[in-house]
Parts: structure tokens; C-alpha cells; sequence
């Protein structure tokens, strides 16, 4: 198990990339503080039926990224465990698809919000357990998106590459503490949210465009996830690796 005695903090694990990245942690022998906007009766089943399969403990923790207030109270809750944090993942996040000329101000603000800035707010409060024991990893999950640009996701686009610097710069600003910071970078990958947010045209476009002609399946970009928060990746930071099928 390449996590075991870790303990992670994920954010979005209530679908989609994130809640693939929760499981395959859990497999892995990780201890979750697993962050979801809202706790569900829903996702409590699924924290207890994974639990259940890994033999590790989950904790479900409320954090609305949109409101500011949760994102300290979340981030105290964990802390007030007393438990070191070893690995902090950057998952949660939302999409807009809009022409630039038609995207609000009001839109942009919030993309950034919870895309951006409460995610450094969050990041702030869990590296303080990270400096404290001089040791720590952190994933920035961003998107081929924030690299190459797609037209409609102005808003989106700008806000995965503020991720892609925020994490260079961190993990300059972090080695000193022994603490590793990447972002990965998934192509189309088959969740609820690129089924929803993405024209046929689009989805047509990435088949012919990408080596693989396929999307990423969630697992995919988990067990990248994984890699990066293992020590088997322990001479990486400061990188962004795409995982997008050739694109």
C-alpha cells in the first residue's frame, strides 16, 4: 500500500475524479479527511462502504468553497484532530462554459472563488501542519484546459493556470520544509460534469485530436493522483503533469 500510515486531506470526493482519488487513497492504507459541500446521507453510505473494504478511516468534512466561513471551519475541524497531514489535494472545483464576451464579472469572481481563492485559503490552513512536522505533499488538480486554452472556458481556463503557477511557486517557497507541491493536468475524462458541460462538437473534436481516441477514465487520473502523493514521485515538485491520453 503505497500510503499507509498516511493521512490525506481531499477536496470534491463526493464525485467524479475526487471521489476515485478518495477510494483508490483509502485502498492505498490512507486515513481521509474527506471534504464534500454538502454531507449527504448519500455520501455517508459511501464513506462507510469503502471504509468498510479498505479497513481505513474516513471522516466526511462539510466545506462549501463558495463561503468563505466554511473554509475556516473545515479547515479547524481538521486540524483540531491533531493528527499530522501528509498529503493535501486540491480536487474540488467548478466549470462555466460561456464566450469571453459573455462572461460576467459577477461569473469570473465566482469561478475564481472557489476554483482559486479559497483553495489557497484552505491550502493555508492545512500547511501550517505540513511546516509544523517538515514534511507534506500537495496536489493541485488542474486541467489540460488551463495549459492549452479551449474556447468558452475563459473563465475556467484562467483559474486552472492561477493553479499551475500558484503550484510552481509553492513548491520553491516549500522545499525548505521538505514538502513537494504538482498539479496534474487531466484531459476530457468521463464524469458527470464533462457530460454536462461539454457540446457534442467539442467531445467529437478531443476524439480526433487525441492519441488514445478515448477519454481518461477517473481511475486514470487517481492513480496519477496517487503516484504524486507517494514517495514513489519523492524527487518530483514544482510540475504539472497532463494526463490526457496524447491530446
Amino acid at each position: 500500500m503505497l500510503l499507509k500510515n498516511k493521512t490525506a486531506v481531499i477536496t470534491g470526493c463526493n464525485r467524479g475524479i475526487g471521489k476515485k482519488i478518495l477510494e483508490t487513497y483509502s485502498k492505498n492504507g490512507a486515513t481521509v479527511f474527506a471534504c464534500v459541500r454538502e454531507i449527504t446521507t448519500d455520501f455517508k453510505k459511501l464513506t462507510n462502504i469503502i471504509s468498510s473494504k479498505t479497513k481505513q478511516k474516513i471522516i466526511p468534512i462539510q466545506l462549501d468553497l463558495s463561503k468563505e466561513e466554511q473554509v475556516k471551519s473545515a479547515a479547524t475541524e481538521i486540524l483540531k484532530a491533531n493528527v499530522p497531514i501528509d498529503i493535501l489535494v486540491n480536487n474540488a472545483g467548478v466549470i462555466h462554459t460561456a464566450s469571453f464576451s459573455m462572461t460576467t464579472l459577477r461569473k469570473l469572481k465566482e469561478i475564481f472563488e472557489i476554483n482559486f481563492f479559497s483553495q489557497s485559503t484552505f491550502t493555508q490552513y492545512i500547511l501550517k501542519s505540513m511546516i509544523k512536522n517538515k514534511k507534506g505533499n500537495i496536489l493541485y488538480v488542474s486541467s489540460t484546459s488551463g495549459i492549452d486554452g479551449n474556447i468558452g472556458r475563459s473563465a475556467y481556463s484562467a483559474s486552472k493556470a492561477a493553479i499551475i503557477s500558484q503550484a510552481r511557486v509553492l513548491s520553491k517557497e516549500l522545499g525548505f520544509y521538505n514538502i513537494r507541491v504538482n498539479s496534474i493536468a487531466p484531459g476530457l475524462t468521463d464524469t458527470d460534469m464533462m457530460q454536462k458541460n461539454t457540446n457534442k462538437e467539442a467531445v467529437d473534436e478531443f476524439l480526433r485530436n487525441v492519441s488514445l481516441k478515448r477519454f481518461a477514465d477517473p481511475e486514470e487520473i487517481a492513480n496519477s493522483a496517487l503516484f504524486l502523493s507517494s514517495d514513489l514521485s519523492s524527487y518530483i515538485t514544482g510540475q504539472t503533469i497532463r494526463v490526457d491520453g496524447g491530446l
